[in-house]
């Protein structure tokens, strides 16, 4: 039987229940190669040269397709039609080539299709081809760009700028457009203007509402009313003179559907509609495609294959009639700068299909279907039908005009199965519906009133808005828009907070650093005209190691030069750029980087080998002053704790302070002297707002840990305090010691009044959950087999709560989710993000050296510590 390889399980499954008994369907689980994290990997030096490696969970699969190979010695490779896809279709055929799997007269072929139907599975293994190379020199081109600048590049940062995790090809550029829209925003002046509306009514006594558009004869600038009394005079102005209606015009309009789905637009609509991320959508959308709904979701055409489209048009007649259905297909081309690969476009592969009939049970997965079935059928329907209104009311000197407008909907065409999301709300006059208004009739006034505005800085982007901006700039691909977005949340750089994205510390620190020590390679022209040479490289129209030979031949100089910068160097050229930041110039006119606790040290930014940034003063350590990262005084907007520390009063003779520490606020007893050098300290819980800390809650905190008392059945201590997971009990002579029996407390109160016998009792709990720890974890439901990497996945009972587990990946299940609820693709998603998380390896023990020949009586030393 023909061995027919694909991605995934999933896939395989149904791809076997189309060909039936007579082939061999198996899941190579992904890239089966990948280049070896290490430095080397691609050799600049030799032509390029790259050295691939099998990974170790793909060796079981790769041995799988080979063991099958040996009964039927003919490959069909069918794994997806873009360049991934092409490129593991290569992988996979270069590595059984070298296991002597495939031999010469082993037929190998390569088919590709667009959906995961029988038609379109069947159709395509009639129309074999070899592997497409320029697709694979395209992918191999990538690949070593963003190997190059993982792997030379991050070093640098990491010497250069404490605290810095990586820097990327795309992922760097992209990261740059959220730091510059944080900087529009910081160095936006907001402008103050005046609107004046007025409440009018008809002939019949029905109102509407008008606005002012000309003052004295002059039409009216947004900036021309300025201030409170220009507009009390506009106001003035209008209630002076009698109005009436000059014209009333109403013109037909019509808003035509938006173009189907492709990868970007898909993903910006379902952060709009239903706030999901880039890679939650694209997860969902594997899924999908994998159970043969749609069509494959990486793509960046918008063009529906001829059948798809009689199909959609059928459909429309079916469930709305012939008026929905215009006259001619819709034809949609595709606006996307770089467009390539550009497959079919994201669409539901029945056109009949509509959610409710395929019962799909996975809440993500059916929402994202919804979503595409009726952009599809929205697409290729007639266009809504508006009248739109526009009403000029004035007066008879001319000195005072308004207007007033709005449309009425005459047919909803498209709109009545799909309407395409806003990224940022816009309040469209327009959108408002009008009485009826007659030409030449009176517009008594109800009245006039002055409103006013002030003018917005660019909204921060969204995921949607993200996406849709590198879209435009050709920065990056459909297939990598999602890993981008997620990398440099992944690692710190920007945070998500209200679905917009911020730039953290790290992430401005390290856009500042490339933007002055790397700026050709963070610039958005480069990087587009960079995709622009590899899209000639998967039409066959360059050589992809010219391309990899220019790109070094000036990056290597770059890395060189930054290598010789110091830190210092460093560290005051980002001084300087985010002066206005950091720096900005106060109220009494001095000298913003003068140290406030000195007088005499300048201010300048350090950051910290643990990562992140602070403000500190240039005599240190004689004086210690620190302050936050950002803004003066941005610490006490949050905190109201002041640099020098927040005096709450006295308690027995000491002062008792809040201060804001490296690793929180803390209260403190007392002050740090040459006989004091480390006073009473306790952090403070996340449970109680630093700023809302009175005396008694410092007293009281500055009181743990609290001995409760001797243990009843062994006399030694037991204790109440508040640690680094929170509030627990300690069964020791002292809280210092490093044996003894901790459990947890339910709650930061019950360190403050938890009794002996509830101690007891905790700590007997705790001592018995020991004993089971040797025990098999309790399943409380098994899940199935992983869709995409194979292995059981199952629900576990854990010590402090369910857990999934998927071989060596265990990932918590929130509070918030019953495990019975928990679906497969939330499972993946958790395991997903542990796997992301990562977590420091153990190290493995020490080999034990041999003993040294020939000297039986040495002593052997002890060996170090590493």
């Amino acid at each position: 039987m023909p061995v027919v390889v694909v991605e995934s399980p999933a896939k395989a499954k149904t791809i076997n229940k189309y060909l039936g008994p007579d082939y061999t369907v198996l899941a190579s689980y992904g890239h089966v190669r990948d280049l070896p994290p290490k430095d080397g990997s691609v050799d600049p030096d030799n032509d390029f040269d790259m050295l691939w490696e099998v990974a170790s969970d793909s060796k079981k699969h790769v041995k799988a397709i080979a063991d099958a190979l040996k009964d039927d010695n003919n490959l069909i490779l069918a794994t997806d039609p873009d360049r991934e896809g092409e490129a593991i279709s290569w992988h996979l055929e270069e590595t059984l080539r070298k296991r002597k799997v495939i031999k010469k007269d082993t037929p190998v072929s390569r088919v590709v299709f667009n959906a995961i139907t029988k038609t379109a599975v069947t159709e395509a293994m009639k129309n074999p081809r070899k592997v497409d190379q320029p697709l694979v020199d395209a992918y191999l081109a990538r690949r070593a760009l963003d190997y190059l600048v993982g792997f030379k590049l991050s070093p640098v940062l990491w010497r250069r700028l404490p605290g810095a995790k990586s820097a990327g090809r795309v992922q760097s550029v992209c990261l740059r457009l959220i730091v510059d829209r944080e900087m529009e925003i910081e160095k936006f002046n907001a402008q103050e203007y005046w609107t004046v509306k007025a409440m009018l009514a008809n002939s019949r006594g029905q109102e509407y509402e008008a606005r002012l558009t000309t003052l004295a004869g002059k039409k009216l600038d947004k900036f021309d009313i300025a201030n409170d009394t220009a507009a009390e005079l506009a106001v003035a102005a209008v209630n002076s003179r009698d109005l009436k209606v000059n014209s009333v015009e109403a013109k037909p309009g019509s808003r035509n559907p938006s173009a189907p789905f492709m990868t970007s637009t898909l993903q910006q609509e379902a952060s709009r509609k239903f706030g999901m991320g880039a890679r939650q959508t694209m997860s969902a959308a594997q899924r999908l495609y994998e159970a043969g709904h749609i069509t494959y979701m990486r793509t960046d055409g918008i063009d529906m294959a001829p059948e798809a489209v009689h199909a959609a048009r059928d459909a429309i007649k079916d469930k709305f009639g012939d008026k929905y259905v215009p006259a001619e297909p819709r034809m949609y081309k595709n606006k996307a700068k770089n467009a390539q690969e550009a497959h079919e476009c994201i669409r539901p592969t029945v056109l009949s299909a509509d959610t409710e009939s395929l019962k799909i049970m996975d809440a993500d997965q059916r929402k994202l279907y919804d979503l595409i079935y009726k952009r599809t059928i929205a697409s290729q329907m007639s266009a809504a039908k508006l009248e739109r209104t526009t009403v000029l009311i004035g007066s008879s000197d001319r000195q005072v005009e308004l207007r007033a407008s709005g449309q009425v909907m005459m047919f909803d065409g498209f709109l009545k199965v799909y309407e395409e999301g806003r990224d940022d709300a816009v309040i469209d006059d327009d959108d408002k519906s009008l009485p009826q208004i007659t030409e030449g009739e009176a517009a008594p006034k109800k009245s006039v009133a002055p409103e006013q505005h002030f003018t917005q800085p660019p909204p921060r982007y969204t995921e949607a808005t993200l996406v849709k901006r590198m879209e435009e700039l050709g920065i990056g691909r459909p297939s990598t828009y999602a890993s981008i977005v997620t990398t440099i949340q992944d690692r710190d750089y920007v945070r998500k907070e209200k679905n917009r994205l911020i730039p953290e510390d790290k992430g401005r620190l390290v856009t500042v650093f490339l933007s002055n020590f790397f700026s050709r390679y963070v610039e958005y022209d480069f990087t587009a005209a960079l995709e622009e040479e590899l899209d000639d490289v998967s039409a066959g129209e360059r050589n992809y190691k010219n391309v990899l030979d220019r790109f070094w031949r000036d990056f290597s100089v770059a890395i060189a030069e930054a290598l010789d910068l110091s830190i210092t160097e460093v560290l005051e050229k980002i001084n300087d750029v985010l002066a206005p930041h950091i720096f900005p110039p106060n109220e009494e006119g001095t000298d913003p980087r003068l140290c406030p606790n000195c007088g005499e040290g300048r201010l300048s930014m350090r950051t910290a080998r643990s990562g992140g940034a602070f403000i500190g003063c240039s005599r240190y350590p004689e004086c210690k002053y620190t302050r936050p990262f950002g803004p003066p005084n941005a610490e006490l907007e949050a905190s109201a704790i002041p640099p020098e520390g927040k005096l709450l009063g006295e308690d027995g003779g000491d002062k008792i302070w809040i201060h804001k520490g490296r690793f929180g606020p803390y209260a403190q007893r007392g002050e740090v002297t040459e006989e004091n050098k480390k006073p009473n300290r306790q952090s403070i819980p996340k449970e109680w707002p630093p700023e809302d800390i009175d005396l008694a809650q410092a007293v009281r905190l500055l009181s743990l840990p609290r001995l409760i008392g001797p243990h009843p059945e062994d006399g030694v201590n037991v204790w109440a305090n508040i640690g680094r997971y929170g509030p627990y009990i300690k069964h020791a002579e002292s809280t210092s010691d490093r044996g003894g029996t901790n459990a947890n407390l339910e709650s930061l109160e019950e360190v403050f009044d938890v009794g002996m016998n509830r101690a007891v009792q905790l700590l007997a709990e705790k001592v018995a959950s020991r004993g089971a720890r040797g025990a098999a974890a309790k399943t409380l439901r098994d899940m199935g087999e992983h869709p995409d990497e194979g292995g059981a996945i199952s629900i576990m009972e854990g010590k402090y709560g369910p857990y999934v587990k998927w071989e060596k990946v265990n990932a918590t299940v929130p509070k918030d989710i019953a495990p019975e609820d928990l679906t497969v693709d939330q499972a993946i998603q958790l395991i997903v993000e542990k796997q992301s998380k990562g977590g420091k390896k153990r190290k493995a023990p020490a080999k034990k050296k041999a003993p040294a020949k020939k000297k039986p009586a040495a002593k052997k030393k002890p060996a170090a510590k590493k």
